[in-house]
């Protein structure tokens, strides 16, 4: 028999490895990957290119409201769609990244994608990573994953990302960056930041991106077993 497509939640903190072992485990399995930080970094890019406040939540809702997100494979990542524009490299910017967290934190920013993300993965057979989905968007995914790592080697990754991009930020500010939005990302007052109670966590500090994939693809195995019995 087939095995039924599960849904994959994957969390954790800004840089934890989430997105890029998503993708290789949704390839992996033939399962359909959704990047929900990518969808709100797109909304914050269409949101300061529109010059709104950023703490309106009814300006910054005008915008999204507007916008139609869409996702395209890619080789070695996925294309992200504003309505007709791509904007795959222009939200990853340093600007985009730096108030992301602050949009994110809008109740209505989040309670609308929430709503999208929630019809994407109906049919099952997909991996989503994000901050909240094994807690909120996908509460009864069969598989629930938290990455965590140090902040120290966070910023060291995120540096190394930016050195390959021409990006000259300080590990220092890096680290600095990174500790302040772990922090409004778990004390934002809707859908913070926090590990699913039946989640299993993994530092990825000390693995390498290989031994994180093994370890999320034998607990998906395990929910596929189970599924067949």
């Amino acid at each position: 028999m087939q095995p039924q497509g599960l849904q994959v939640a994957i969390d954790g903190p800004a840089s934890a490895g989430k997105s890029t072992v998503a993708k290789i485990v949704a390839r992996k399995f033939a399962y359909v990957y959704v990047d929900t930080g990518a969808m709100y970094r797109t909304v914050t890019l269409r949101a300061l290119q529109a010059h709104v406040d950023l703490t309106n939540e009814t300006e910054v809702l005008a915008v999204l409201q507007h916008t139609k997100i869409t996702f395209t494979p890619g080789n070695p990542v996925q294309h992200v769609f504003a309505n007709q524009d791509e904007v795959t490299e222009e939200i990853r910017s340093e600007t985009v990244t730096n108030h992301v967290s602050t949009v994110s934190a809008l109740p209505a920013i989040r309670a609308a994608l929430v709503k999208r993300q929630q019809e994407l993965a109906k049919a099952g057979g997909i991996v989503m990573d994000g901050r909240d989905i094994g807690t909120t968007v996908l509460p009864h995914a069969a598989v629930k994953v938290f990455l965590v790592a140090s902040v120290k080697e966070r910023a060291e990754r995120r540096y190394l990302e930016n050195q390959a991009k021409g990006i000259t930020t300080s590990l220092k500010t890096l680290q600095q960056e990174i500790a302040e939005r772990d922090y409004k990302d778990s004390h934002r007052t809707v859908s913070p930041l926090r590990k699913a109670p039946d989640a299993t966590e993994i530092d990825t500090t000390a693995l390498s991106i290989d031994e994180v994939v093994d370890r999320i693809a034998d607990l998906i195995r395990q929910k596929q077993d189970l599924t067949q019995k």
